[in-house]
C-alpha cells in the first residue's frame, strides 16, 4: 500500500496542518463564547461564555501556553457545566418553508458536499501520508466551496460560522468529552491500570489459551469503551492488561488483533451515552423524544458485530 501513496508530505507539514486545524476549532469555539456573552436572550450568558472561551483557548492554543495554565483553564471550563450555567442562546433555525424551498432548488445534490468529506478522507488515507484530521479539514473546505457554488447568495462564510456555533450550542458541554476521555486513557495507562487488569485476568484466563484470551480481550474492549466513551482511550489500557500478555505473547498477529480489537471497542461505542458525539448529539439534533433512542436501535447491531469480530480474530490469529 505504501507504493500507492504518491502524495507525500513532510512531517513538518502535518504538524503545522494539525496546529492550524486546532486553531480554527479554537477560534470557532471562542466565537461561540463571545456570541453568547453578547446574547441578551441567553439566561446564562456569562457561564456559557466562560465555558466556550476556556474550551476554545485550550483547543486552539494549548500547544503554546504552559501546561499549568491549560490545566487551570480546564478546571475553569468544568465549573459552568457543574452548576448548569451553560445554556443555548438565540438561534436562527431555518424555517420549514425555507428548508422546503432550498430542497426544491438544490434537490439531492445536497448530499454531494457531505459525501465529499468522506471521499477526501478516504483518498488521502489511501494515497498519501497526510494526517487524518488535516484530510478531513480539506474535505470540509471542499464541502463549503460546493455549498457556496450551489447558492452564492445564501451560503456565505458567516452562515457556516453561525451554524457551527449553533451545533456547538446543541452539543453543549458534552463536546468536551472526547478530549477528556482521551486524556483519561493516557492517565489510566500511566497509573498502571493495565497491569492491575492483567493481574485480575490472570486468575481467570488459562495461560496459553489464545482463543479465550481473544474473547476476554474483545469483551473487555467493549466494556471499557462503554466506560471511557472512546475506543482509542480503551485500547491502550486493554492491550497492556489483556491483549499483550494473553494474546500477542503467544504469537497472534498484532496487526489483525489490534485492528479488530479496536472494532470491538466501536461496538461498545454504540452502547454508551459516554460516546456523546455518536449517541447524544443525534438525539439532540433530531429532537428525539427518547433520550436512549439511538442506543436502543444500535444494540442488536453491536452484539452481531462483536460476535463476528471475535470469530474473525480467532480465525485470522
Amino acid at each position: 500500500m505504501s507504493n500507492l501513496k504518491f502524495i507525500q508530505v513532510g512531517d513538518s507539514f502535518n504538524a503545522i496542518g494539525l496546529n492550524v486545524v486546532w486553531v480554527i476549532i479554537g477560534l470557532i469555539t471562542i466565537y461561540a463564547g463571545i456570541k453568547n456573552l453578547l446574547d441578551k436572550e441567553n439566561p446564562s450568558r456569562v457561564g456559557t461564555a466562560v465555558f466556550w472561551c476556556s474550551f476554545g483557548i485550550v483547543c486552539g492554543f494549548g500547544s503554546w501556553i504552559p501546561a499549568k495554565v491549560s490545566g487551570a483553564l480546564v478546571l475553569i471550563m468544568c465549573l459552568p457545566p457543574i452548576f448548569k450555567k451553560v445554556k443555548i442562546g438565540k438561534t436562527d433555525n431555518p424555517t420549514k418553508e425555507h428548508t422546503e424551498q432550498q430542497f426544491k432548488k438544490i434537490g439531492m445534490k445536497i448530499f454531494v458536499p457531505a459525501f465529499s468529506v468522506a471521499v477526501c478522507s478516504l483518498f488521502f488515507a489511501l494515497f498519501s501520508n497526510m494526517s487524518s484530521m488535516v484530510a478531513i479539514t480539506v474535505g470540509v473546505i471542499v464541502a463549503m466551496v460546493l455549498l457556496m457554488a450551489f447558492d452564492t447568495k445564501q451560503n456565505k462564510p458567516a452562515v457556516f460560522l453561525n451554524d457551527s456555533e449553533r451545533f456547538l450550542g446543541i452539543t453543549g458541554p458534552l463536546s468536551m468529552l472526547p478530549q477528556l476521555l482521551g486524556c483519561l486513557g493516557g492517565v489510566f495507562t500511566a497509573a498502571g491500570v493495565g497491569d492491575v487488569i492483567a493481574q485480575l485476568v490472570e486468575k481467570i484466563v488459562p495461560k496459553g489459551n489464545v482463543n479465550i484470551g481473544i474473547i476476554v480481550y474483545a469483551i473487555g474492549m467493549v466494556l471499557f469503551t462503554m466506560i471511557m466513551g472512546n475506543a482509542f482511550a480503551a485500547i491502550t489500557v486493554m492491550t497492556v492488561g489483556i491483549g499483550a500478555p494473553f494474546v500477542l505473547a503467544y504469537g497472534a498477529n498484532p496487526v489483525v488483533i489490534g485492528m479488530l480489537a479496536l472494532t470491538c471497542g466501536y461496538c461498545g461505542t454504540l452502547l454508551t451515552p459516554m460516546a456523546a458525539n455518536f449517541n447524544i448529539l443525534p438525539v439532540a439534533i433530531l429532537n428525539m423524544k427518547d433520550r436512549w433512542g439511538a442506543i436502543k436501535n444500535q444494540v442488536l447491531v453491536a452484539i452481531f458485530m462483536l460476535v463476528f469480530q471475535i470469530c474473525y480474530m480467532i480465525v485470522l490469529k
